[in-house]
């Protein structure tokens, strides 16, 4: 079992910035593909951002230029920088770890709480 731990959500004003942080308790970011996710009130969970075992990155559209996932193998730790705000970020950010081939597995963290105000 590996325990993800999200940090850096908070309150900040449209255009501000944060950084999220999400650390691993087991060194598994380099075979894994890692995500973040985020939930708004009312609506689906949807993918932010992934970076995969090899480094590739994928973003959502709608943050495309604003956000930029990174991750610190020797850290265990995958971060997700974002910056130019807008109340329609805000939501609980996930964390995610997932990887098909054998052995496979999925994780999620706890989550952690955005809230940009206009």
């Amino acid at each position: 079992q590996v325990q993800l731990v999200e940090s850096g959500g908070g309150l900040v004003q449209a255009g501000g910035s944060l950084r999220l942080s999400c650390a691993a308790s087991k060194s598994i970011f380099s075979i894994s593909r890692i995500g973040w996710y985020r939930q708004a009130p009312g609506k689906q969970r949807e993918l932010v951002a992934f970076i995969n075992s090899g480094g590739s990155t994928n973003y959502a559209d709608s943050v495309k230029g604003r956000f930029t996932i990174s991750r610190d193998n020797a850290k265990n730790t995958v971060y997700l920088q974002m910056m130019s705000l807008k109340p329609e970020d805000t939501a609980v950010y996930y964390c995610n770890v997932y990887r098909a081939s054998i052995p496979a597995y999925e994780y999620w963290g706890q989550g952690t709480q955005v809230t940009v105000s206009s």
